[in-house]
């Protein structure tokens, strides 16, 4: 891999941060990743040449606007190994993906019922069930953890005996970066009778996703994380299972024949997808696959994980610094806190030197509860990340140390 031609094509990694005269080191991309030129160029040639409306004009440009976006429902078909392109549904991303979920299973759940929750998960991935369980008077129970901060196995196999309905899990932990082994929980909740849920959001930049292979019943992921557009996101399931959803927006596009007498729903996906969907962004998640797959996963991986490992050494020789989870099979994240410091003080001084790290409760205060933490700082490597900026990283870090402990 080349990788300063792979990085070169992300235009705002070239700047400087404002008021210090320090390159960007952008840190933070399990929160967004930043976009290559293809992705912004995909998008702006949408809007300047060929916007229009699409599955409802009788026109050559709303046609051509109509072919791009399935066009783009086939490419994530392809990409994540979907059986069928009616399982692809297009959200607003992942957070709207488990709301149409916990909004569409709502018919299927009966007052105490269970559902199960990943205990690492973030709160797109909790609060959906709580609201679901508070509108049906079903139960959430937390899936415990281990102390490595891996979810518990046999206090799952325990949860599973008391026949859930619904088993919500992460694939990778936003904070952490641990890996959930989806396709052996999954034989597990098949076998419970359960339906399965995962949040791919931290998943789906860094490891090869088969949802058929995965086994599970349904699967969620923003286009933000994969180095495409904000406001776009993938709901995928299996056909069978969405089919039983009841779709949580109603109106436009949606329906097969409406009358005041009664509407009947047309069929999938756009039985899910009601009203103009995010048009330039599902352009441009197209545009972020295409960019993806060009390189040789085994590859890509392979270097991200020697980074984490950098990072890992890194932050191990440190003796002010605490490390959270570092588990050698993590995934594009790790978290920690400097002793005694409050991390907002950490990412403020970083920030100076030029470094974008992310601090804070990281939308999973169940796990810093968990953690006995009120946040911590988080690193997360994207595929534009190099040893350069492991290397910065470290040495501002060793300097924040020094500063906010000189007078101790």
């Amino acid at each position: 891999m080349n990788h300063a031609a792979i990085r070169s094509q992300f235009p705002l990694l070239n700047r400087q941060q404002e008021e210090q005269d320090y390159p960007l080191c952008y840190l933070d991309s399990a929160a967004t990743a930043q976009k290559p030129a293809s992705v912004l160029q995909a998008m702006d040639d949408f809007y300047r040449q060929h916007n229009a409306n699409v599955h409802r004009g009788a026109y050559q440009l709303s046609a051509a606007a109509t072919a791009a976006v399935e066009a783009s429902r086939d490419k994530v078909q392809r990409f994540i190994h979907a059986a069928h392109r009616q399982e692809v549904i297009f959200s607003h991303g992942t957070t709207e993906s488990l709301n149409m979920l916990a909004y569409g299973l709502e018919p299927q759940l009966q007052v105490g019922d269970l559902i199960l929750v990943d205990s690492a998960a973030h709160h797109a991935n909790i609060v959906p069930w709580q609201q679901l369980a508070q509108r049906t008077r079903a139960h959430v129970q937390p899936l415990p953890l281990n102390d490595e901060l891996c979810l518990d196995d046999a206090a799952f196999n325990a949860l599973l005996a008391k026949r859930p309905k619904i088993v919500a899990l992460g694939h990778v932990s936003n904070v952490l970066g641990t890996v959930n082994d989806i396709a052996a929980l999954t034989q597990r909740i098949r076998a419970a009778g359960a339906i399965s849920v995962v949040d791919g959001a931290q998943a789906i930049a860094h490891l090869p996703v088969d949802v058929q292979a995965l086994g599970c019943d349904f699967y969620a992921f923003s286009g933000h994380k994969m180095y495409g557009p904000t406001g776009v996101g993938i709901l995928w399931g299996k056909l069978a299972q969405l089919d039983k959803l009841a779709p949580m927006l109603t109106g436009g596009e949606m329906i097969k024949h409406v009358s005041f007498s009664g509407t009947t729903f047309g069929a999938l996906p756009h039985r899910l997808e009601a009203g103009t969907p995010p048009i330039a962004e599902i352009i441009g998640l197209a545009a972020a696959i295409d960019f993806l797959i060009q390189f040789a996963h085994a590859q890509s991986h392979q270097y991200e994980q020697q980074l984490l490992q950098q990072l890992r050494d890194g932050l191990a020789a440190m003796p002010e610094v605490e490390l959270y989870a570092a588990h050698a099979n993590n995934v594009g994240a790790l978290a920690f806190n400097i002793r005694g410091e409050h991390h907002h003080d950490v990412g403020a001084l970083l920030d100076q030197q030029g470094i974008a790290i992310r601090c804070g409760h990281h939308c999973a205060m169940p796990l810093m509860s968990l953690m006995a933490l009120n946040g911590c700082c988080r690193v997360s490597l994207g595929i534009y990340n190099n040893e350069q900026d492991v290397a910065r990283f470290l040495a501002a870090l060793q300097q924040t140390i020094a500063l906010l402990t000189e007078d101790t």
